[in-house]
């Protein structure tokens, strides 16, 4: 099987970034999903092109088992931070954060240390640890 530094390589070739992997289930398909981003910003074409070098790759060494679905896409405007490097790269941008307590803010991502993120909310700095978040995400207001 493709391991993730060799498709890290084969992205980086294209001139993007692997941002994240996921599997989802969705209507009652298993979809295999790469999301790929740069600083230019993602276009369709360069989703049909990773697509296009992947999918023999994943036709001979398939990353899931049975019948999935294979999509490459960008994680969007409004993108979920996942690995320190998501939060490192995000610094400075908007935030919507909900807390495993079930309190939920909306504030700039103003640090990563340690696991630790800290956040502006109007006049204080929250500080986070990365056990604390159920889930966050860049937040853009229309």
């Amino acid at each position: 099987m493709l391991d993730k530094e060799q498709m890290v390589k084969l992205v980086e070739s294209c001139g993007v970034s692997l941002y994240d992997t996921e599997i989802a289930n969705e209507y009652d398909k298993k979809i295999f999903r790469i999301y790929i981003t740069s600083k230019e910003g993602i276009s369709l074409d360069k989703c049909a092109e990773i697509s296009r070098i992947l999918s023999p790759i994943f036709d001979l060494e398939p990353p899931l088992e049975g019948e999935y679905l294979f999509e490459v896409s960008s994680p969007g405007i409004e993108r979920k931070l996942t690995k320190p490097e998501h939060f490192t790269a995000s610094i400075g941008e908007k935030v919507k954060v909900k807390l495993t307590n079930k309190e939920k803010f909306i504030g700039l991502l103003e640090s990563f240390v340690d696991n630790v993120a800290s956040v502006r909310v109007e006049n204080e700095l929250k500080q986070i640890s990365l056990a604390e978040i159920e889930s966050i995400r860049t937040y853009f207001e229309w």
